[in-house]
């Protein structure tokens, strides 16, 4: 009786007790988290070169459609809204301009203050696939020689990368936290309350490879513009054992510093909501159950912690003309293009004597005789002076004369200085007979009242046979230029 009398009566206390533990523990954590509202303090800083898309890239995640680009170091904000709840905030994005004169306004958004609240994003662009791997190395030596002038506490930034530590050790795929009996299920490990020593030992080896660059900030490297994709097949002959070699590199890179990894494409629309519910994830917390994509090549998503070597060593099976420790620029080179630049052709003036002396041949080459009233050198194609009472017009410069009767049956045609000759020599045979040049005698207009006069042949042709003998003694004896001055009032 008295043993279940104490049974009886020591029950309801045990009991009232235990309600009691469990309605306090429920009350303190709905305290503590329950009315938590969603932290003004957080931000993330985008890195990358000039035209690597980050303006863009932000401006999706803003959800603005006309995007503005500045420089130096930008300021931008994404509005954050919580529906479960009823919460939302300002999620604040600086983005350094690629210039590396830029580099010491880092400071300005990354110090001792922001270190524990900061997300770093490196973009890249799929337009220069051929700069990728040097350009993410650059931007992480210049964030690693940053944070290293920063004056941080020892303890904080060990806490920092003892949490990347654990954020990979405790990944589990999502769907598999419901099944603990997936394989995808990681145990997790108690990190313990050591300081952290680099080896990782307090919460086991992570795998080959992993962390081995640890900044204890949170990194995400987002591929731009991998539309372009399609025009590196087509313009440039790449393969697929080219993007599987890309991207084994870069998730190599990746798993160096625990970063994850997306390839975007801001034009098509391809994982930009995906990357802007990931970093409310990482930043606040939010529910993701979004798992690893690596089927399509121009939308590639790999969280941090799902990766190791083993899974990149998948790729190496496509890889037929390279190896994945080919040095990347031998693999993936920048094309040789050669721009085509329209100048207008640059005319420099010959030497006057180098000048005078090319005329004088182009003289001497097309005879050589000067025109009746032109002094010695002068170009045949001058307007020739032409004797009193001759009726003929001068010839107009730059047309060919037209043929002429010669003793009214033969017609010549001759062009340059032997035309030139042939129709001085009509003019003074019709300037005896009274007919008009180009006409022959029998046509010529009387006067009237005056009879026709009969031409002489045999005076005629005695008076250009002596004409031709004194042109050519004179010719003999003229020298120089090898041309002959004349007035008409010689003949």
């Amino acid at each position: 009786m008295t043993v279940t009398q104490n049974t009886k009566t020591e029950s309801p206390k045990r009991e009232g007790g235990e309600k009691e533990n469990l309605w306090s523990s429920i009350l303190n954590d709905v305290q503590n988290h329950g009315n938590t509202k969603l932290p003004s303090c957080k931000q993330i800083l985008v890195l990358g070169d000039n035209e690597s898309g980050k303006t863009t890239m932000v401006a999706k995640l803003q959800g603005v459609e006309d995007p503005k680009k500045g420089w130096g170091l930008e300021y931008a904000y994404i509005d954050v809204r919580d529906d479960y709840r009823d919460d939302n905030t300002r999620l604040s994005v600086w983005i350094l301009d690629g210039d590396a004169g830029h580099n010491d306004l880092l400071k300005f958004a990354l110090n001792d203050e922001t270190f524990p609240h900061t997300l770093i994003v490196l973009t890249v662009t799929m337009t220069s696939p051929w700069g990728i791997l040097d350009q993410l190395r650059h931007w992480a030596s210049v964030l690693a020689d940053h944070i290293d002038k920063l004056k941080l506490d020892v303890d904080a930034r060990q806490a920092r990368r003892q949490h990347l530590v654990k954020t990979w050790q405790e990944y589990i795929e999502p769907g598999d936290e419901l099944d603990p009996a997936s394989p995808m299920k990681r145990s997790s490990r108690n990190l313990g309350e050591s300081e952290f020593d680099g080896d990782y030992e307090d919460g086991g080896p992570l795998p080959e490879g992993t962390l081995t660059s640890n900044l204890g900030l949170d990194v995400v490297v987002v591929v731009t513009k991998t539309d372009f994709i399609q025009n590196l097949e087509k313009e440039h002959d790449y393969r697929d054992e080219h993007l599987d070699f890309m991207q084994q590199h870069i998730r190599r890179f990746c798993l160096q510093y625990g970063a994850a990894l997306f390839y975007t494409s801001a034009k098509e629309d391809k994982n930009c909501d995906l990357l802007y519910k990931y970093l409310t994830h990482r930043i606040y917390g939010f529910p993701f159950r979004t798992p690893a994509l690596v089927v399509e090549k121009d939308a590639v998503f790999i969280p941090a912690g799902w990766d190791n070597m083993k899974k990149i060593s998948i790729l190496y099976e496509n890889m037929h003309t390279c190896k994945p420790d080919d040095y990347y620029t031998d693999i993936i080179a920048q094309p040789v293009t050669r721009k085509t630049v329209s100048r207008e052709t640059e005319i420099l003036a010959d030497d006057e004597q180098a000048f005078l002396t090319k005329q004088q041949q182009i003289l001497l080459a097309g005879g050589g005789l000067a025109l009746p009233g032109t002094r010695s050198g002068e170009s045949p194609m001058r307007t020739p002076v032409l004797a009193k009472g001759s009726s003929r017009s001068p010839a107009t410069p730059g047309i060919q004369s037209s043929p002429k009767k010669l003793d009214g049956s033969k017609v010549v045609s001759s062009p340059g200085s032997e035309g030139v000759l042939a129709n001085f020599f009509n003019s003074l045979l019709h300037k005896k007979t009274g007919a008009s040049p180009g006409n022959p005698p029998s046509l010529a207009s009387p006067k009237p009242g005056i009879p026709e006069p009969t031409p002489d042949k045999a005076t005629m042709r005695s008076d250009a046979a002596a004409e031709l003998d004194r042109l050519s003694r004179g010719r003999k004896s003229g020298g120089g230029d090898g041309g002959v001055d004349f007035n008409a009032s010689d003949c």
